[in-house]
C-alpha cells in the first residue's frame, strides 16, 4: 500500500502573509516524518473565485473547470493540515470558500490545524472551523500546532519556531497517519 497523501493547505491569501514561511516549515517537517507523500496547496495560487457552481456540491456535478480541478486535487488527499491565521476571532474567507466548493471529496478524512496569530495563537480560528469540517464529515484532530506571536518568529521570510512548537508536530502527524489508515475503508466504500 502506498503512503497516504497529506495535503497542507495554506489558507492566507493576502500580500505580506506570514503563513507562507509557516507552511514551508511544516511541509519540511511532514516530509521528514516519513509517513506521507506531502503536497502544499496554496489557496492564493489556486485562486478559486467565490463559490460559483449552480448545483449543490453534494451532487458532485461540477460545471466549471476550476471546480473540477479542485475536486481532483482534493480527491487525491488522504489527510489534511490547514495552515491558518486567525482573523477577527475566526478563519479566513478563502479557506471557508475552498471547503464549501466540495463535499464528498472531504468525507472520512482526518484534518489537523497549524494555526497562528497573536496571544491566542490562532486557537479561536481552529475552534471555529471544527464545526465546518465536521459538517463535511471530516475528522478533526485534538492534536494541533498553535503558534503565538507569529510576527516575532518570522525573520527574513523564514519561520523560526520555538521548541514547544517543534515538539507539537510529531504527535499530530502520527495521529494523522493513524486516522488516515483507519478511515481508508470508509473512503473506499
Amino acid at each position: 500500500m502506498s503512503e497516504p497523501v497529506l495535503q497542507v493547505i495554506l489558507a492566507s491569501t493576502r500580500p505580506g502573509r506570514l503563513g507562507e514561511p509557516v507552511a514551508r516549515w511544516f511541509v519540511q517537517r511532514a516530509e521528514q516524518h516519513g509517513g506521507f507523500t506531502v503536497e502544499l496547496l496554496d489557496l492564493k495560487e489556486i485562486g478559486l473565485p467565490m463559490l460559483d457552481e449552480p448545483k449543490h456540491p453534494m451532487l458532485g456535478e461540477y460545471e466549471h473547470e476550476h471546480t473540477k480541478q479542485w475536486s481532483a486535487t482534493i480527491s487525491r488527499g488522504d489527510a489534511y493540515v490547514l495552515v491558518m491565521p486567525e482573523y477577527n476571532h475566526s478563519f479566513t474567507a478563502p479557506l471557508k470558500n475552498a471547503l464549501d466548493y466540495l463535499n464528498k471529496e472531504w468525507a472520512h478524512k482526518p484534518v489537523a490545524f497549524v494555526s497562528y496569530g497573536g496571544v491566542a495563537a490562532g486557537t479561536r480560528a481552529a475552534t471555529a472551523i471544527k464545526s465546518v469540517v465536521t459538517a463535511l464529515r471530516m475528522h478533526p484532530l485534538f492534536e494541533a500546532v498553535h503558534i503565538a506571536f507569529i510576527r516575532t518568529l518570522v525573520e527574513d521570510g523564514v519561520f523560526r519556531p520555538n521548541q514547544i512548537t517543534e515538539d507539537a508536530v510529531k504527535p499530530m502527524l502520527d495521529e494523522l497517519a493513524r486516522l488516515a489508515s483507519a478511515l481508508r475503508p470508509l473512503r473506499s466504500a
